[in-house]
């Protein structure tokens, strides 16, 4: 397979995560995701901030997580989130320590 092709099928599948997690199942909590696979929704948009900051584009959080959300991330909260368990809370403190804190 030839790097471009590589490429386009790379952007197909995290244009799938993203539908998924977009559209498929706004049911899934952010919280629930970091706390059981150690990203949620707006790892994914920090990780595309941080990509097009790379490529030289200047881009904020706010608008990483607007490119990534397809709406203001407040609206999205406002709309999805829920309020989490104490329980739940403590877990992703663990969870956002190990994986974002730690790995910088």
């Amino acid at each position: 397979m030839d790097d471009q092709t590589r490429i386009e099928l790379e952007a197909a599948a995290f244009r799938r995560l993203q539908q998924h997690l977009m559209l498929d199942r706004t049911d899934v909590q952010n919280i629930d995701l970091m706390n059981l696979a150690g990203f949620c929704r707006n790892c994914l948009s920090r990780w595309y901030q941080e990509a097009a900051n790379a490529r030289g584009i200047d881009m904020t959080k706010e608008e990483g997580r607007e490119a990534f959300y397809g709406m203001p991330y407040d609206t999205w909260r406002d709309l999805n989130q829920t309020e989490a368990s104490p329980e739940k809370q403590a877990a992703f403190e663990k969870a956002f320590k190990e994986n974002v804190t730690d790995r910088g």
